[in-house]
């Protein structure tokens, strides 16, 4: 028998039906509460740490010069605020629906809900296709004779499909390995350059003038410059909210596991911006292709066959992430069926592995097609902007559900300052990258922000193609 909570908050606008559960029936397959605290954490740590720090690391140097770290310590606080948010709301309501659900919870708005859903599923499908690709590409440089990149990639994503069908502990379990050999690769980098700590000036730019010295350049504007840039590092720590249906303790276990990987990410992603910068010269980082690999070579010339060694640990950060992707993409699917936003068949749960198997089934198709298309470079900029976007969403609607009476409390309570304080540094970032985009007069960084107003757009035509003459109730609160 379903229960529902007393009290139950009206929604504004909502005139259809009396409500009614989102699931299917209390004998019906459902997710299954196995993962802990320390699963969730690796999950967000997985999520955020990725291939990108090796590249990301040199376009820092060459905004800050050594003064990296302070770029990277801004943005994880500018990032923690909006994990903070997410904390609280996955402790609040632990759904696979993740934003989408919260959204729908707050506004009562089922076209937001949907755009909202939609515009994190397509993240999370670009990274895949990019990931999968990527990994074709290294796995051809070591693999001879020439392989077919697209075939290649097709069949990874067919092997991350049936292992995501096996089951979120089987997932979790590689994902951890995974985490532990990226963590690896970065922790060696440390550990073979830490020797060199404190031989360099870390307030030294390239803005500094000969009078007043190193550091004299570095400007609060100069570093929120490069806060920008490294926020992005960050992303990937929501991902937790659309497996929270699956941890055993959500009020305990989500708030450790975001708030932990995002500390955990931000302390190697300054020890390793404070080495690189230690052994290479800034202005020689800021022009390599490969800076960490630079790092690497100087630090531990000893090492031999060391550039196989971060190409293989390359295919486990990629495979990682579009693994992580891969279940984030299913549980929202799953999530926004049971909202009634979407097909119920994708809302099914298998019996025996206890997975969304007709929603796995539908990412792989749609992330074929993403890799048969071609690039998806620019489609996957445009995601970012679409994420910064459900990041002010999802700010706001904590403030609405901290106000509205008779919502019960999480296990995670922040003050109201920290949403609002979340939404703003999301909007501005927002705001800033497409204004830089239109004033730059370049057209190849407008395609972004137009895709992006494109993919939102196709989206709501979508809803109201799909929805209409349909009523989607208030979502309520249900024993899972």
């Amino acid at each position: 028998m379903e229960r529902f909570s007393l009290g139950e908050p009206c929604f504004i606008g909502y005139h259809g039906p009396m409500p009614v559960p989102v699931s299917s029936s209390p004998d019906s397959p459902k997710l299954t509460r196995t993962l802990g605290g320390w699963q969730v954490l690796f999950y967000g740590l997985g999520s955020m740490l990725g291939a990108g720090i090796y590249a990301l690391i040199g376009r820092a140097a060459e905004q800050l010069g050594n003064a990296v770290w302070a770029a990277f310590l801004l943005a994880m606080i500018a990032a923690l605020l909006t994990g903070l948010s997410y904390a609280s709301v996955g402790s609040r309501f632990p759904r696979a629906g993740g934003a989408a659900y919260i959204s729908h919870r707050a506004f009562g708005w089922p076209m937001l809900s949907y755009v909202v859903g939609l515009s994190v599923t397509m993240s999370g499908l670009t990274s895949m296709a990019t990931g999968a690709q990527a990994i074709a590409e290294n796995i051809d440089k070591i693999v001879a004779p020439a392989l077919p990149i697209k075939l290649v990639a097709i069949g990874f994503v067919a092997l991350l499909g049936l292992l995501v069908f096996w089951g979120i502990n089987e997932s979790m379990k590689v994902n951890i390995v995974c985490t532990v050999i990226e963590v690896a690769g970065l922790l060696f980098i440390i550990f073979v350059g830490v020797r060199f700590w404190g031989g360099v000036n870390y307030l030294e730019t390239a803005h500094d003038t000969v009078s007043g010295g190193p550091g004299s350049g570095l400007a609060a504007g100069l570093i929120l410059q490069g806060a920008v840039l490294t926020f992005f590092s960050f992303i990937g720590f929501e991902d937790i909210l659309n497996v929270s249906e699956e941890v055993k303790n959500p009020r305990r276990d989500v708030p450790f596991g975001l708030v932990g990987a995002m500390i955990g990410a931000t302390v190697i992603y300054l020890a390793v911006a404070i080495t690189a910068v230690s052994v290479v010269p800034w202005q020689e980082l800021a022009v390599s292709k490969t800076p960490l690999m630079e790092v690497a070579h100087r630090a531990a010339p000893w090492f031999h066959g060391i550039d196989g060694v971060y190409i293989a640990i390359t295919i486990f950060a990629i495979g990682n992430t579009a693994l992580l992707n891969y279940i984030m993409g299913s549980r929202l699917l799953y999530g926004m069926s049971r909202q009634s936003l979407l097909p119920a068949t994708l809302g099914r749960i298998h019996p025996g592995r206890h997975t969304p198997h007709f929603a796995i089934m539908a990412l792989w198709v749609i992330v074929v097609a993403l890799i048969l298309s071609g690039s998806v470079k620019q489609l996957a900029e445009a995601t970012v902007l679409l994420l910064l976007t459900v990041f002010v969403i999802i700010n706001a609607a904590l403030l609405v559900l901290q106000r509205r009476p008779n919502e019960q409390p999480g296990g995670f309570e922040i003050p109201s300052v920290i949403p609002v304080a979340g939404a703003l540094v999301c909007l501005l970032l927002l705001v800033a990258r497409i204004q830089n985009g239109f004033a730059s007069g370049k057209p190849e960084l407008q395609i972004a922000p137009k895709i992006a107003i494109g993919i939102i757009g196709a989206a709501i035509v979508l809803f109201l193609t799909t929805q209409r003459g349909k009523t989607t109730p208030p979502v309520l609160d249900e024993h899972l």
